[in-house]
């Protein structure tokens, strides 16, 4: 067990934030590399050999087994969508709603923004509006260039130094404004937590808006659960009026719900890893104890939550990560090509460094289900999009080919993934509705079109999106990217 932070600097003066980074500098498992077990080894090694070996079928043989790495994408997608619908299939009795009773906890929200200011006032005034609105809305203003600071005087607020934090606003005492140079979203995340000292703080992205209830949903999820560090809501995309925007809305949609509930089956094992940094909440000392987030990371959110699992195994903690189905929130989503590619490119890149970091864990059962299935299922995800494109280029090799006695057979084993996408499609859409209570874009005919055209179009582009996370990874040549805000634009001139 790694000795409390205290212990090792006994004799330091340390601000908050020298020791949220002296506690980050002994906890991160990228400062310090643990131990790679065996298991873990051969795990990688077997994925990316399987990977070798079934490309090299379109070489070495004849028949259907020219197409050995498009089976096996098939049947490993298939059997991750078997678990999810038999995780989630509790489900249709609806969501479980904790009754608490007494206090509710203090909660503070952050919002890291960087030249936000078209879009942040509707932010504000959404979290302002909550059931149960936060105690402290706090800006962290990451080096802002633009009309910010304008916005926030409307508020009542005084521009503060840089590195200092206002006064609480003449119209709004829960609202607050922390200065600061430009570093990214996670040194401003850290910077601004050392200033909460509410028992709750939620990360809120300032092209995020939060449904009504859903700052009450996390109040209650964390009162009725000691032992929940972490939490993410249910997020929708929305991207925008014009064609193309409606395109990527439809497709992402149906992309998010599935996602969300495969979140809540991992969750049923103690193995869910990913939050949405969009709309997440933690308690604050969980956060501070294991040294807030990573700013080397693409995705700060989710190698946060691997540390927190990480530091629960190692110190006998029962922490918990959960999904709260009643806490919902709507996202500025990419509306075009390039910015859909970009997006995924960071995620797909941020998640390959949190799996290289911590791939000591994968398959170490000392973590439970989080080291024999959730991260062994991880570790085949580093190469499944590979995996997605190499199957479709060999299948246009075998068509252009004229070799149609192959095309037949590998069509009906398409035609059967396609039927059982199907299934599985309209029972989450059920499943999800009751979860969540939200209906909103989920429409049986276009639900049926999109799962029939995802597999020969969007779900192309995502698996060129992770390629280019590859690229990022390897090269270590990606920064954050400024969107867009095209669909909170047209719901600020509709307000």
């Amino acid at each position: 067990m790694t000795p409390p932070p205290q212990v090792l600097f006994p004799m330091l003066q340390r601000t908050p934030a020298d020791a949220l980074a002296q506690t980050f500098a002994i906890l991160s498992p990228r400062l310090n590399p643990r131990r790679v077990g065996g298991p873990s080894r051969a795990i990688s090694g077997l994925v990316y050999l399987a990977f070798v070996a079934l490309v090299a079928m379109a070489f070495l043989r004849q028949g259907i087994l020219v197409w050995s790495v498009g089976v096996a994408y098939i049947l490993y997608d298939t059997a991750l969508l078997i678990f999810t619908a038999i995780e989630i299939w509790p489900l249709r009795h609806g969501a479980r709603v904790p009754v608490v009773e007494g206090a509710q906890p203090s909660l503070a929200v952050i919002v890291a923004a960087r030249n936000e200011a078209a879009v942040i006032d509707v932010t504000i005034d959404r979290l302002a509006a909550q059931d149960g609105a936060p105690d402290l809305i706090l800006i962290a203003d990451d080096g802002s260039d633009d009309a910010t600071a304008a916005t926030l005087a409307r508020y009542g607020l005084d521009q503060p130094e840089v590195g200092a934090i206002s006064d609480p606003a003449c119209d709004l005492p829960s609202l607050r404004w922390l200065r600061l140079p430009h570093g990214g979203k996670a040194r401003a995340l850290n910077a601004a937590i050392v200033h909460v000292d509410e028992e709750i703080v939620i990360t809120v992205d300032a092209d995020t808006l939060l449904e009504p209830g859903a700052i009450a949903a996390m109040r209650a999820a964390f009162a009725a659960e000691p032992q929940l560090v972490a939490a993410t809501g249910v997020i929708r995309p929305m991207c925008g009026p014009s064609l193309t925007a409606r395109l990527f809305e439809w497709f992402q949609t149906y992309e998010y719900v599935r996602n969300f509930l495969s979140r809540h089956a991992w969750e049923q094992l103690n193995g869910l890893l990913l939050v949405s940094g969009a709309f997440a909440a933690f308690r604050t000392k969980a956060v501070v104890e294991v040294g807030g987030f990573d700013s080397d990371c693409l995705v700060e959110d989710y190698e946060l939550i691997h540390r927190l699992h990480r530091f629960a195994h190692d110190s006998g903690r029962d922490w918990r990560v959960r999904v709260i189905g009643g806490a919902l929130a709507s996202t500025d989503a990419p509306a075009t090509l390039p910015a859909f590619l970009r997006q995924r490119r960071r995620w797909f890149g941020g998640f390959l460094q949190t799996q290289h970091w911590n791939r000591d864990m994968v398959g170490n059962g000392r973590f439970g289900k989080l080291g024999t299935a959730m991260l062994p299922v991880k570790a085949a995800d580093t190469v499944q999009p590979i995996f997605g494109l190499a199957a479709f280029a060999i299948l246009l090799v075998v068509l252009f080919s004229g070799r149609f006695h192959i095309v037949l057979p590998i069509l009906i084993i398409m035609g059967v993934k396609i039927a059982i996408d199907l299934s599985f499609h309209l029972a989450s859409l059920k499943l999800y509705s009751r979860w969540t209570g939200q209906t909103k874009g989920l429409r049986l005919g276009p639900a049926l079109a999109a799962a029939l055209l995802e597999p020969f179009s969007f779900q192309l582009f995502r698996h060129w999106g992770a390629i280019l996370g590859w690229k990022a990874f390897l090269t270590g040549r990606e920064t954050w990217a400024r969107q867009s805000r095209t669909a909170i634009a047209e719901v600020k001139r509709e307000s």
